[in-house]
């Protein structure tokens, strides 16, 4: 079970779950969690939450009981060139942000491509974390795109949605281990998220840890650990 859980999502990001915000902070609160990241998918996924609504976010509590909450978005990547579905300014209020790849934005990418959208997402200086760079859709050559984590300060993403059985997602698992393998080699960390969508999740990340564990993975290159 994570202590730190920063990539989940309530009913603002549509997606069918009917939890609202405090619904997850007290899911959070009776799991241990030691902090919530709340990242709502930006406007351009079918349903998600407005502008206005990331505006907003600095009006939210910051804490319930011992629990810290933090709120970011997981943006959408919009083109080859890392185009973010939310402008700098809003990206300037938020907490953190997550850049991703879906495939209602972009069906699929050649590897320079998709290299190429997620490099250029990295640049921009408020994306922190890239959301799920394991879809087989967008392939990339994951040694030099750790290396350009690396260059950018960005940090990239072992997502359970990605990993578990029957995902939507193509080749997680064996484009997660391959990408993990160029984190050891450079000794780069991970975020590990649950990509929980309402509060069922929260923190449950048993097909990462069974990765981790295989692969022996150092816990002191988990950025969950060190948050």
């Amino acid at each position: 079970m994570l202590k730190v859980d920063i990539h989940t999502h309530s009913i603002a990001s549509g997606h069918g779950t009917t939890d609202r915000l405090m619904d997850m902070a007290d899911e959070a609160v009776s799991r241990g969690l030691k902090i919530l990241g709340v990242s709502e998918h930006g406007p351009r996924t079918l349903g998600s939450a407005s502008l206005s609504y990331f505006m907003g976010l600095k009006q939210l509590p910051r804490s319930k009981g011992s629990l810290i909450i933090r709120y970011g978005a997981e943006c959408n990547i919009l083109d080859v060139n890392g185009s973010l579905d939310l402008p700098d300014h809003v990206l300037s209020r938020l907490d953190y942000v997550i850049a991703s790849i879906h495939p209602q934005n972009i069906r699929s990418l050649c590897e320079a491509d998709a290299l190429r959208a997620y490099e250029g997402a990295m640049k921009n200086p408020y994306v922190k974390f890239i959301g799920h760079p394991d879809d087989e859709r967008y392939p990339v050559n994951y040694e030099v795109f750790i290396l350009k984590c690396m260059e950018n300060e960005c940090v990239p993403e072992l997502n359970e949605v990605s990993l578990a059985p029957g995902s939507y997602r193509k080749g997680g698992l064996k484009n997660a281990r391959e990408m993990l393998k160029y984190c050891l080699k450079y000794s780069y960390p991970i975020l590990v998220s649950s990509d929980s969508h309402g509060r069922k999740n929260i923190g449950n990340t048993p097909c990462c840890d069974e990765l981790l564990k295989e692969l022996a993975f150092p816990e002191n290159l988990i950025i969950n650990n060190l948050i």
